[in-house]
């Protein structure tokens, strides 16, 4: 190899880790100036600019009764649909991927579209929907809303899972004297669980923080993210960045747990 060829490698490669390190600052940078903003002890109605250090916004989170009230309801609202779009989401996935019938390559572009589809778009033809049929919008009408949504990501989620899975488990298990639904549940679920407890995770990041399909339908319900912006306007008090520091450390703490109990059983018993 060449000396100009090499120096060329060298420099491709250092430029390949700056632009990846400005990236991850990029990604990184907001979530560190929001746990870090709520040991923050603002001076005014704007959390805003750092003044000094404090634990008195954590051993009071829920200081603020609307904001309590809002977080509580888009936690609310958050596990229902999750509930509700996982069941249906993975049914979907594995029906998709186990069973060849007329019409799945439509029922894939259907699958597909909720994601392709600007959110203000799905929010305001939701809306319209629910003022034609004279349906008071609030609290069922959000969970609707979001469980549209989260069966897409829950279904392609768990479709990437189940692609691959060796039906012939199912096979030897009935073969064995299993019954259908014994072997779903003592074969089938235990293996694709992993995809179902990833996207149930997504699909309840995407519903607690979503705003623009949930402004659109909330009537005069008020969430944690519309709640927000709203308030944004007068007061900005720490306890947001409180509650949004607290998500984010639930979230690590349940990846990092999922991912200890897969090394777990990944490793092999001595």
């Amino acid at each position: 190899m060449s000396a100009p060829t090499s120096v060329r490698g060298s420099i491709a490669k250092w430029s390949l880790n700056v632009f990846a390190v400005l990236a991850l600052m990029y990604l990184f940078v907001p979530i560190v100036w929001i746990v870090a903003f709520s040991f923050n002890q603002p001076r005014g109605n704007y959390n805003v600019q750092w003044q000094e250090f404090t634990l008195r916004n954590w051993k009071d989170p829920f200081a603020d009764e609307s904001l309590t009230n809002a977080f509580v309801e888009s936690l609310k609202i958050a596990s229902i649909s999750t509930v509700i779009a996982t069941v249906l989401g993975s049914l979907m996935a594995v029906a998709l991927v186990r069973y060849k019938f007329r019409g799945s390559a439509t029922l894939n572009f259907f699958l597909i579209l909720p994601l392709t589809t600007p959110e203000i778009v799905l929010g305001s033809s939701l809306a319209t929907l629910f003022l034609d049929w004279d349906i008071t919008r609030g609290f069922a009408t959000v969970v609707i809303a979001h469980i549209m949504f989260q069966v897409s990501f829950v279904a392609l989620t768990v479709r990437a899972r189940v692609r691959g899975f060796d039906w012939t488990l199912e096979q030897a298990a009935q073969d064995l004297g299993a019954s259908p639904m014994r072997t779903f549940w003592k074969v089938t679920f235990p293996l694709i669980l992993p995809g179902i407890l990833a996207a149930a995770l997504l699909s309840f990041a995407l519903s607690l923080d979503d705003f623009i399909i949930t402004l659109f339908n909330a009537g005069s319900l008020n969430t944690f993210p519309l709640y927000i912006n709203g308030s944004f306007r007068v007061r900005f008090p720490p306890q947001v960045n409180v509650l949004a520091s607290a998500v984010l450390f639930a979230s690590v703490a349940l990846m990092a747990a999922g991912t200890a109990i897969g090394f777990r059983k990944d490793r092999p018993s001595a």
